[in-house]
Order: C-alpha cells, then sequence, then structure tokens
C-alpha cells in the first residue's frame, strides 16, 4: 500500500457532492455485510447501537456463536434489550457431530424467520447466515423470498464472508470487508474487547 496523502494534490479534493439530486424515503433496507476482512458483524453491531438509541426493537441471531462465548456485543445488547439468540454450536471444525450442528442452523433459519414475518423488530441482524446457506443447510431462495417478503417497516442485516448472489441482488446495500491484514496470520490471538 502507498501513501496516497503524500501523494494528494488540491486537484484531488472533491467539489461536487456525491449523493444523488433526487433522493426517496424507504420504509426499510436489507443490508449485506460480506467478503473475507475483519468488521462485517461489528458493523451490523453497530448499526444495532443506533437502532436501540432511535428506540427500535432489534432482534439479533447468530448462527456460527453459541451463548457460551460470552461476547462483549451480546453483553451489552441484552443490557439495553435487545432480543438476542446465540443459536449456533460454533465454528465446524470444532463440531463432534456436524449432522447435529446443521439441525442447529435450521433451528436458527426456523427462529429468525418467525422474528422477521412477525414484524415486532424493526431491525433483525442474521449474523453469519451466509455459512449455512452456502453449505446448503438452509435454502437459499427461502431466505431471500423471506426477507423480500419481509413486513414493509424490517430492516435486516446478513453478514457473513461469499454471500450468495441472490442475497447481494435484494440488498439495497452491499459493503465487501476486504482483508490487507490481520493479526490471527501472525499468530496473534482473538482480543477480548476487539474481537469478542
Amino acid at each position: 500500500m502507498t501513501d496516497q496523502s503524500a501523494e494528494a494534490t488540491s486537484a484531488d479534493v472533491p467539489v461536487e457532492s456525491p449523493v444523488p439530486t433526487e433522493l426517496r424515503r424507504v420504509p426499510s433496507l436489507v443490508i449485506v455485510n460480506t467478503g473475507d476482512g475483519k468488521g462485517k458483524s461489528s458493523s451490523a453491531f453497530g448499526v444495532m447501537l443506533r437502532a436501540v438509541a432511535r428506540g427500535w426493537k432489534v432482534a439479533v441471531v447468530q448462527y456460527l456463536k453459541s451463548g457460551k462465548w460470552n461476547t462483549g456485543e451480546e453483553k451489552i445488547a441484552l443490557q439495553i434489550g435487545v432480543d438476542w439468540w446465540a443459536i449456533g454450536d460454533g465454528f465446524t471444525w470444532e463440531s463432534k457431530d456436524l449432522d447435529e450442528t446443521e439441525a442447529i442452523a435450521r433451528e436458527a433459519w426456523r427462529a429468525s424467520k418467525a422474528r422477521i414475518q412477525a414484524g415486532e423488530h424493526q431491525l433483525v441482524i442474521l449474523d453469519e447466515i451466509t455459512y449455512p446457506m452456502n453449505w446448503g443447510w438452509i435454502s437459499t431462495e427461502d431466505v431471500v423470498d423471506t426477507i423480500a417478503n419481509r413486513p414493509s417497516h424490517v430492516n435486516v442485516i446478513c453478514t457473513g464472508r461469499n454471500a450468495p448472489q441472490p442475497l447481494i441482488d435484494i440488498a439495497d446495500t452491499v459493503t465487501e470487508m476486504t482483508k490487507v491484514k490481520h493479526a490471527f496470520e501472525a499468530g496473534i490471538a482473538a482480543k477480548r474487547g476487539i474481537e469478542y
């Protein structure tokens, strides 16, 4: 990576607004955070805080992490009234029974679908949902159809690597996190307060 700030000139400073001249309001949005870089879930939980600050009812369903992880975001979310379900049972390579892990993912989707369709939450975060979609454990078609036909006021954020194209197609905003460097690659363990 080069230091572009040293190379920048006043000619590089934006002088015209990139915002379209005609903006419209919509009742809800679908956001997908994908890619191999860090920050997909962290970004979603930042939006969670904004939503709670605006008086929204928020639900989070985690597909890989279990309640045993005792994450910082779950701890604060429960304190501020977020409905939080850490339904997963951990990383697949740690699973003692992949059939059970798959069944847990299907149950997580059943719970997610029910929460989306009920319309009781203004924001539903489906954390790491792309993995069971890509592994064929839950139907991408069902996920996409449920999100596309959600109650009009329900916003949905989906996170995870390799978001399936049909999910990308229905999303309003898709961000791909790109890994440039990660501490884990240098043998540095996950840090409490940063990663969890």
